[in-house]
């Protein structure tokens, strides 16, 4: 079935830090379907505080910190211990010793960097924002995670075991990838709907953020050849950024 709510609730359990009930018979085989969903629901969750906190009169700068500081903790830095892994493998000038160096647990000084980079361009972006972030985050959440599954379904794994390996293996790549496609722009449409008067550039940055996102996972195979779980944690993590630098465009 294409609704399935304990994959639903298996993949709020990978893709984040919020507690399911153990006593439900989760299904993981095929979680990945549902990334851009989860995305949805975290940026919309990040945006609402984010809204709360705008209530109490917190400025904009600390705003925006907790947001990202939120956002890691949320998904418990899944995706951005995979962008730190990722900048050390591409460090590496041998592409043979590149997988060898992403298993390592010990984060090398690029790694380090990248995830300074990550956290420092999300708050300078976030903060340079005013209007629409709760949309914005919703869809950048959204629009990354479906790069997530863009790459699952395009490239080729590059490891025989590992923590992405079960989600290639579970894809319904055409089904998967129009689900989460379909979810993204009826939540644009919503916004359209809400804001027509904005219509064309929630267009452009509509399509402008799908551009981003089937560029990133394309960037990273072919640096690396494929994908691992890392890379997959690099697609969400750099997409997210880079449609935030994109929506501090006034368009």
């Amino acid at each position: 079935m294409l609704l399935n709510f304990n994959s639903l609730l298996a993949a709020l359990t990978f893709y984040t830090c919020f507690p399911v009930s153990q006593n439900l018979k989760l299904d993981f085989s095929r979680i990945a379907r549902w990334a851009p969903v989860i995305g949805l629901l975290l940026g919309t969750g990040l945006g609402l505080v984010d809204l709360g906190l705008d209530r109490l009169n917190v400025p904009s700068l600390t705003r925006s910190a907790i947001v990202v500081v939120l956002w890691i903790w949320w998904t418990g830095g899944l995706h951005l211990d995979g962008a730190m892994d990722s900048a050390d493998g591409l460090a590496v000038q041998d592409p043979d010793r590149r997988l060898t160096v992403m298993s390592d647990s010990v984060t090398g000084a690029f790694g380090a960097m990248v995830s300074v980079a990550i956290i420092l361009l999300k708050t300078c972006a976030l903060t340079e924002i005013t209007h629409d972030r709760i949309w914005i985050l919703a869809l950048a959440a959204g629009w990354s995670r479906w790069g997530q599954v863009l790459a699952i379904a395009l490239y080729p794994y590059l490891k025989a075991q590992g923590k992405g390996a079960f989600h290639r293996q579970g894809l319904n790549a055409a089904q998967d990838i129009a689900l989460g496609l379909a979810c993204l722009l009826m939540v644009t449409g919503c916004q359209i709907y809400l804001q027509p008067a904005n219509g064309l550039a929630i267009s452009i940055r509509s399509i402008a953020s799908c551009t981003i996102t089937v560029l990133v996972g394309y960037y990273f195979h072919r640096r690396f050849g494929g994908h691992t779980g890392d890379t997959y944690g690099a697609v969400v993590e750099w997409t997210e950024t880079f449609i935030l630098c994109l929506s501090t465009i006034a368009l």
